[in-house]
């Protein structure tokens, strides 16, 4: 029987999770997440042939996992003003539990090399946005939302707002204030409430 590698994947990703919040994504190269978790080089090498492919996959499983959980919270409640409140609030929730990944997510995927992703790589992040933002088109129209204007109001309030409170916080090097979360509800409710 063959025994488990030594350096898994995901022991591989979480230090290139690691350098990229303390240094950007110019701080993960594969000599330097194989330095981090003390493997030779070889073991990156193995399960990333280059380091596009490591970019991607470190940018494509921090997202994913967000998403995962944001696309929860918008499907769950019945209501959709109690969901849209529940994804602004659930966006500094998220941050604050994942403060690495938030910093990470934070550069957006061109600074970890999105133009030179494999095409199953971008098709990835491509199905995983259009989820999301079908998700959220959806919503709108559940809340009334008509025109232009009144979708884009929507987008402003699960999704610009709560990543701009979070943004100012963590780029600060700061925690994120207790009151956080309920601020990004009231923000989303009032931006909603005239639809």
């Amino acid at each position: 029987m063959a025994r488990p590698p030594r350096y898994d994947t995901s022991l591989l990703l979480d230090a290139a999770v690691r350098l990229a919040a303390e240094g950007g994504p110019a701080a993960v190269t594969m000599a330097a997440v194989a330095k981090a978790v003390g493997a030779p080089s070889g073991s990156v090498y193995h399960r990333f042939p280059s380091r596009s492919a490591l970019m991607a996959e470190v940018w494509l499983r921090t997202v994913e996992r967000f998403q995962e959980g944001y696309v929860a919270v918008l499907t769950a409640s019945g209501d959709p003003g109690q969901a849209a409140v529940a994804a602004s609030r659930h966006v500094v929730a998220w941050s604050r539990t994942h403060r690495e990944e938030t910093a990470l997510l934070l550069h957006g995927p061109e600074a970890f090399g999105r133009g030179a992703w494999s095409p199953e790589q971008a098709e990835r992040a491509d199905a995983g946005n259009r989820r999301l933002f079908g998700r959220i088109a959806a919503l709108a129209a559940e809340l009334g939302a008509r025109h232009p204007a009144q979708t884009e109001r929507v987008a402003l309030a699960l999704v610009d707002l709560p990543l701009a409170l979070v943004r100012r916080h963590v780029r600060g090097g700061g925690l994120l204030p207790a009151h956080a979360e309920q601020l990004a509800a009231d923000s989303t409710a009032l931006l909603l409430s005239d639809l």
